[in-house]
């Protein structure tokens, strides 16, 4: 099985609504989706803007009710084949606990932008080599990872995050759900090409 992280500051926000998207649209996939928090937070719900912005995005009420926070840490972060940071700060932490997943740990917004910009041949054609799920995404992941370098980087450097809604207007949870979702896509494209490959 392939598993993929998500991680934020507290794990009530950005994260949840990523791994429950994620989790919905590769449900039929061989695969486990989680999230954790930075900051440290055991076992908190996520807060009702943040479970309405997750159910206006179709992810169902009990997912978004059921969802509770735990810490990032390095026992957490030793298995996943893709670690998907909300900001890049959430990045450099994951790097600090673990600095061996440096490859395999992007913004989630870094890595659709390099995504993008990786064909599906070449992801096929990587991932292709490798018979089981994770070795499969792993693979894919490198592809997208070789991009780094050659994709022109953003206009400004805070385009590969997603602002922090907590606390924060509703406007503010939807631009955070704006700036997630399309992002979305560009994972489960790699992931499916990926796991997938012949």
């Amino acid at each position: 099985m392939f598993e993929i992280i998500t991680v934020c500051t507290g794990n009530i926000c950005r994260s949840p609504l990523a791994e429950q998207l994620l989790r919905q649209r590769l449900a039929d996939l061989p695969g486990i989706v989680s999230s954790a928090g930075t900051y440290g937070l055991d076992a908190v719900a996520m807060p009702p803007e943040g479970q309405k912005l997750a159910i206006q995005y179709g992810v169902s009420p009990e997912m978004a009710a059921a969802h509770r926070a735990r810490p990032l840490t390095a026992t957490v972060l030793g298995s996943p084949d893709l670690i998907l940071a909300m900001a890049r700060d959430h990045r450099r932490s994951i790097v600090e606990i673990a600095p061996a997943r440096l490859r395999s740990a992007f913004t989630l917004r870094e890595f659709a932008r390099l995504a993008a910009d990786a064909s599906d041949a070449d992801i096929i054609a990587a991932a292709g080599a490798h018979a089981d799920p994770s070795a499969r995404l792993r693979a894919g992941v490198a592809a997208v990872a070789a991009r780094r370098g050659m994709t022109a980087p953003p206009a400004s450097p805070d385009d590969d995050d997603i602002v922090d809604p907590y606390r924060r207007s509703w406007a503010t949870y939807e631009r955070a759900g704006e700036q997630l979702v399309p992002a979305i896509d560009q994972v489960v494209r790699v992931v499916r090409l990926s796991v997938s490959a012949a």
